[in-house]
């Protein structure tokens, strides 16, 4: 029998992703969910900050970063500086402050492109857990599990669920942009 609920759930968990993801993009005010896409090399591993540190926002254009073992500060500093958010961090002993700040023209831009390309992807992934739920429903007709009415049926729900997570992810896209751009 076909099982829509798997599709649904994963489909679920490709919006889930694209929402994490964008939450790390900077806009310009602070959010703590834009170190999430930053490891740091420690302990022979590499970690995220948040378990490392505490991590708190006590302005709308600042990020504190309460380390916990002053031998990681450093390579906290070092991550930050590598990573794509263009950050420049402060150090105070074991403190580490991220002031953000104010987007140019330009990088507003960028973000709104790099936000669409996050959406198309997002939408690839869920067209493809489409195509996967139809190669599904068409082997069971082929061995005569189901119906051809009964296929027909789970197309238009799989059909259903795409345009309904495709519709989310175009929302979400509109929404970030419009965060983006206002000054």
């Amino acid at each position: 029998m076909f099982e829509e609920k798997k599709y649904n759930q994963k489909m679920d968990k490709t919006f889930e992703v694209f929402t994490k993801e964008l939450s790390s993009l900077r806009t310009g005010r602070a959010n703590a969910n834009m170190l999430d896409i930053i490891k740091v090399d420690v302990y022979g591993q590499k970690m995220p900050i948040n378990q490392l540190a505490t991590i708190t926002t006590p302005e709308a254009r600042m990020i504190n970063i309460q380390v916990w073992d002053l031998n990681n500060v450093p390579l906290i500093d070092s991550a930050i500086q590598k990573s794509e958010l263009g950050l420049n961090p402060q150090i105070d002993g074991q403190l580490v402050r991220l002031p953000i700040p104010d987007l140019s023209e330009e990088r507003r831009n960028e973000i709104k492109k790099l936000i669409k390309t996050m959406g198309e992807k997002c939408k690839v992934s869920i067209r493809n857990i489409r195509r996967e739920a139809n190669d599904e429903i068409k082997k069971l007709l082929k061995s005569k599990e189901i119906s051809e009415d009964e296929e027909k049926k789970f197309e238009k729900i799989v059909q259903t669920s795409t345009d309904t997570n495709i519709k989310k992810i175009d929302d979400k896209v509109i929404s970030k942009e419009e965060e983006i751009m206002k000054i």
